[in-house]
């Protein structure tokens, strides 16, 4: 029994880093615009994308041993996938933003780009898969009973690391000092001479480089590549954003490891079926007794 539960809880661990990583990137935009951008999911499928035809040219064309190319297509992928989220934000959001425009239509407008990025995607390279090549060679460990391989644990270790660096980024630096002064008054700050412009391009180039890891470390974990794998999964991790408390750094990586703990120890004890109804129904139960999330405030308008 207890086997089979730290079994679970590695599982949960894994599954939890790609929602944290991906939640990470929703939290910093809302943070700082106090927009939901829906088409990050879609950022996360191309990083992993990106991820694939990086790995496959440094593999096959330049010959490097896997471990090689392994370490270039991590910042490679995150600085490829880095640019997508910039520009995003450069030709959909900012005209919107400097407009004045509801943020309900800024909103709509995210819809619309991820649907534009499945769909090019889609265009571009088929419905047929992908299979992501192996970069380095899995290694299964046996300690009690319980399994795991070497690529499960670089998975959560990486998780928690990222967290560690962000957040010291966001409470230790300048340009993290900027972020936090705009989620406190957006107005207030050009006032002090802090350039709002490059504070988002550095928030979305800082998200959309955490949804391509992301989409990196998942297509090492499960090697096919579709689409449309950014929906489903970013959907859930803009849902345990908010459960964590969307806006905080902590709430959203805390909200990514409970969902997929309650998503894995589902599996585990019901028919799978059930995982997604059982999952959001204990996530809205939270939200019902913490409707501002797990580490979030509820905000004050002076009038």
């Amino acid at each position: 029994m207890l086997a089979s539960l730290l079994q679970n809880l590695i599982n949960a661990l894994q599954w939890g880093s790609f929602y944290a990583l991906i939640a990470l990137g929703y939290t910093m935009v809302y943070g700082v615009l106090t927009l939901i951008n829906f088409a990050h999911g879609d950022v996360f499928m191309v990083g992993a994308y990106i991820a694939f035809f990086v790995a496959t040219f440094l593999l096959a064309a330049l010959g490097l041993p896997g471990w090689a190319a392994l370490a270039l297509t991590v910042p490679l992928a995150m600085l490829l996938t880095s640019l997508v989220g910039v520009s995003l934000e450069r030709i959909a959001y900012r005209p919107l933003r400097r407009k004045g425009v509801d943020r309900l239509y800024v909103v709509i407008t995210a819809l619309m780009c991820g649907l534009i990025l499945e769909h090019a995607n889609l265009a571009t390279f088929g419905a047929s898969r992908k299979a992501f090549p192996a970069l380095i060679d899995e290694e299964v460990y046996t300690m009690a009973g319980v399994s795991f391989t070497n690529l499960k644990l670089a998975v959560i270790v990486t998780a928690v690391l990222v967290f560690v660096a962000l957040h010291r980024i966001v409470t230790k630096t300048r340009i993290g000092m900027a972020m936090r002064a705009i989620a406190c008054d957006k107005f207030a700050v050009p006032l002090m001479g802090i350039p709002v412009d490059t504070v988002i391009v550095a928030t979305f180039a800082l998200g959309s480089g955490l949804a391509g890891l992301a989409g990196l470390l998942f297509a090492m974990s499960y090697p096919i590549l579709e689409p449309y794998m950014g929906a489903l999964i970013g959907w859930k991790a803009f849902i345990a954003a908010v459960v964590g408390g969307i806006g905080d750094i902590r709430g959203a990586f805390l909200g990514g490891f409970l969902l997929g703990a309650v998503e894995i120890m589902v599996v585990a004890f019901f028919p799978s079926t059930f995982r997604d109804l059982i999952a959001f129904s204990v996530l809205m139960l939270i939200l019902v007794w913490k409707p501002t999330g797990l580490f979030g405030v509820a905000r004050t308008t002076k009038i």
